[in-house]
C-alpha cells in the first residue's frame, strides 16, 4: 500500500462496522456484479494511484475504523442524466486501527503514511466498541 492513495469517506447514517457491512449487503444486490460500491459525484484525479492498491477508509460515527479495498472506478449514469463515479469496492471490510475524525463533505484523499494499520487476523471478528469508549481509547492511543 506504499505506492498508492486512498481515500477516506464518512459513512453517513451507519452506527457501525457492522451496519457498514449489512448496508453494503443489500446494497449490492442491486449490480449484476454482485460487489459493493460507492457512487459519488466527482471522479477522483488521482485515479491510477488509487488503482494502484488504494482503498476507502470509512469513518463511522466520528472514528476511522476500516477500510476496503478498491477494485475499479466505473462511469455511471444517475436518473437525473449525470454521470458519476462509482468506487467498486472489495466485499470484505478489514477492521483498522481507530483514529478520531471531524466531519467533512464528500471524499478525501488520504496518503499511505497517514493510513491507519489493520487489525491482526484475530482481532478482525471483534465486535466494534461503542463509539464514545473507542473514541476517547483512540484519543489516548490506546486503539
Amino acid at each position: 500500500m506504499d505506492n498508492c492513495t486512498h481515500l477516506i469517506k464518512l459513512s453517513v447514517g451507519t452506527e457501525s462496522v457492522e451496519g457498514l457491512e449489512d448496508w453494503q449487503q443489500t446494497y449490492k444486490q442491486r449490480f449484476a456484479d454482485g460487489l459493493p460500491r460507492h457512487v459519488t459525484r466527482m471522479w477522483p484525479k488521482r485515479e491510477k494511484e488509487i488503482l494502484n492498491g488504494g482503498s476507502i477508509f470509512w469513518v463511522i460515527k466520528g472514528l476511522i475504523q476500516c477500510r476496503q479495498k478498491i477494485l475499479r472506478l466505473d462511469r455511471v449514469t444517475g436518473d437525473d442524466g449525470i454521470d458519476r463515479c462509482a468506487i467498486v469496492l472489495d466485499p470484505k471490510v478489514i477492521r483498522t486501527s481507530t483514529a478520531p475524525k471531524r466531519p467533512f463533505q464528500g471524499w478525501r484523499y488520504l496518503s499511505p503514511a497517514d493510513a491507519l494499520v489493520d487489525l491482526t487476523a484475530s482481532r478482525q471478528s471483534e465486535d466494534s466498541l461503542p463509539p464514545e469508549l473507542a473514541g476517547a481509547l483512540a484519543e489516548i492511543g490506546v486503539l
